[in-house]
């Protein structure tokens, strides 16, 4: 692997605020501190294919990582991403190595920090998901606003990333699975000091 600096470079391009918010409160409490980490807002789910190429040719980073939802079945945006990222590649699958997501939602993710269980969130409406969210976090009426945001990802500590990690054990990592994300595997990753799985996966694409 080419090294670009002393601690690997990586960049995450994210789907959108919560996506972007959350992984900065998790940086923040400096337990991927092997690597240095820069995030994008890519502003919406149309704009992660674009906004990675932009990025890849630019070759500014060790590796560079997409962070969004598969939102509502039958995952017609979430599919054509991975097909845009294989073609950009020519290689037929490597998007999966590269592309972390939340089915339905990346709040399902979050919400995994604040239940001692598995929290399945089964609907990407944030409407629908507000009882959920308010019971775990305390904030009501929920639609994603940027004070409703720092109130949770206030909330983020090292303790309950712990938990996220454990209850995420018992999760789905197929895509095509309500209630499924990938998520774990990235996070305990980013924790090692080994940087091995960059290059496997760089040899991939």
């Amino acid at each position: 692997m080419r090294r670009l600096q002393n601690k690997p470079r990586i960049c995450i391009i994210c789907e959108g605020y919560e996506e972007y918010d959350y992984l900065n409160s998790l940086i923040e409490l400096n337990i991927w501190n092997e690597y240095d980490i820069d995030l994008i807002n890519a502003f919406s789910n149309g704009n992660l294919s674009s906004s990675y190429q932009y990025y890849y040719q630019n070759d500014d980073y060790d590796l560079i990582l997409i962070f969004g939802d598969t939102d509502r079945p039958n995952y017609s945006d979430f599919k054509l991403l991975l097909t845009k990222i294989n073609e950009f590649h020519g290689t037929e699958g490597c998007a999966e190595q590269i592309v972390i997501f939340g089915n339905p939602c990346t709040m399902q993710i979050i919400l995994n920090h604040f239940s001692t269980s598995l929290v399945k969130v089964l609907k990407s409406n944030k409407k629908r998901n507000r009882e959920l969210i308010f019971n775990l976090t305390g904030v009501d009426n929920y639609d994603a606003h940027e004070e409703q945001r720092k109130i949770i990802f206030n909330q983020i500590n090292i303790k309950n990333y712990q938990q996220m990690k454990k209850n995420l054990e018992g999760c789905s990592t197929n895509y095509e699975d309500v209630s499924s994300t990938n998520f774990l595997y990235y996070a305990e990753k980013l924790e090692s000091s080994s940087d091995e799985w960059i290059e496997e996966i760089n040899e991939l694409l």
